[in-house]
């Protein structure tokens, strides 16, 4: 089998008008064309060991288990692939259903179309999809894990954020129609005079001088200052020589951040000697020129939710953290965590699956023990130092 072709449509086409989100895959059968699927023997069996969770497609029979239906009465390799990409499309995170097989016009050649979420998973998935099905015609042993793990990867790089994703998501329902205007999170809300434009939490409402005071650690602190709200006491720096002086004269323990970073990075918490300052220095040098000394004031983490002015929701916030049992180590802890159905890769469920990285093993560490340690029961260990989304 051989593939001519990949296209994305991304508007009313020739397959659709109301699904907008397609890939069209010419795709040429060659020698399979004369081998449907009730002419290679344990294609069917094959095919539902390594897809279980196909029962659910319905295809023309219009019942649960009607695509089997059609693979063991013989259907042709086109319609297998299309229904390969719209499962592993699903299995990555991206549930969608919409698919359409027709004849090209030559002999042995179709237009596979099925619906995307994400255009560059879409494409992929349409490579994966005929390989994967090649390997079910010969037989072969294939491991799903790393194509899944792609298109994971790939719709976190290209999905709108969480913030933007939501209030998107938000006006569909209520029939506003939406544009995504780069390849970050600027999107456009309705048309002409009735146009609204958002990035994340940000909106053509929102105040410029508001955005850049709210991106300065500096300027935000010195104005809750000068209002009488108590901040921690801190300085700013931006050599290392000044560091030393710095934390002698504010006092252990000490937070060191980025002055303008976000998403957590760079962030070093509950700092108690000068060595590991200036390792914290350097991590929040690498997201910012400058960066902020202050103290580590201990106490609860709250996302708070304000629109038009009002108060209407808050979310405690935890960071990742392993509670022991007595006989399981760190790193098994972690995997019993990760199994929670609200966790996934990114921002694709309401929590984050837990890694064990470079910062995760300091931690560890400087707690007196390593990813092989067993806690004792009841135990808490802190994974991260930080709380939000994204850790």
């Amino acid at each position: 089998m051989k593939i001519r072709e990949i296209r994305a449509m991304r508007g009313p086409n020739y397959w659709s008008v109301r699904r907008e989100k397609l890939i069209v895959m010419v795709l040429d059968l060659e020698e399979m064309e004369e081998k449907p699927t009730d002419k290679c023997p344990g294609f069917l069996d094959r095919l539902k060991d390594m897809f279980p969770t196909m029962y659910s497609h319905r295809c023309s029979e219009g019942c649960p288990g009607g695509f089997f239906m059609r693979v063991e009465e013989g259907t042709w390799m086109g319609h297998v692939i299309e229904h390969i990409a719209l499962e592993i499309q699903t299995l990555a995170g991206m549930d969608t259903g919409f698919g359409r097989t027709r004849g090209y016009g030559e002999k042995g050649v179709y237009s596979v179309v099925f619906s995307y979420i994400e255009e560059n998973a879409g494409r992929y998935a349409a490579r994966a999809a005929v390989n994967i099905c090649q390997a079910l015609i010969d037989g072969r042993d294939y491991d799903l894990e790393p194509d899944l793990q792609e298109m994971r990867e790939l719709r976190e790089a290209e999905r709108l954020g969480p913030s933007t994703g939501s209030i998107v998501e938000e006006a569909a329902s209520r029939g506003i129609p939406w544009i995504r205007l780069n390849k970050y999170s600027l999107c456009q809300l309705g048309y002409g005079a009735n146009q609204k434009r958002i990035q994340a939490t940000v909106t053509s409402e929102t105040s410029s001088i508001g955005v850049e005071l709210a991106c300065d650690k500096e300027d935000t602190k010195y104005l809750l200052e000068q209002a009488e709200i108590e901040v921690p006491r801190g300085d700013i720096i931006s050599r290392e020589r000044s560091l030393k002086e710095t934390c002698e004269h504010i006092g252990y323990p000490l937070v060191i951040k980025p002055i303008d970073g976000n998403h957590g990075r760079g962030i070093s918490v509950d700092i108690r000697s000068y060595e590991d300052a200036v390792k914290a220095f350097h991590a929040a040098k690498e997201v910012s020129r400058r960066v902020i000394v202050e103290n580590y004031i201990r106490g609860e983490d709250y996302r708070l939710l304000v629109i038009n002015n009002t108060f209407v929701a808050a979310a405690l916030r935890s960071p990742a953290h392993v509670i022991g049992d007595g006989k399981s180590t760190i790193t098994e802890l972690v995997a019993e965590v990760n199994k929670d159905p609200r966790r996934g890769f990114g921002h694709e469920k309401e929590l984050t699956a837990i890694t064990i990285n470079d910062l995760t093993k300091t931690i560890i560490t400087d707690a007196g023990y390593t990813e092989d340690s067993v806690l004792a029961e009841g135990e808490k260990l802190i994974l991260k130092d930080t709380a939000n989304l994204s850790t």
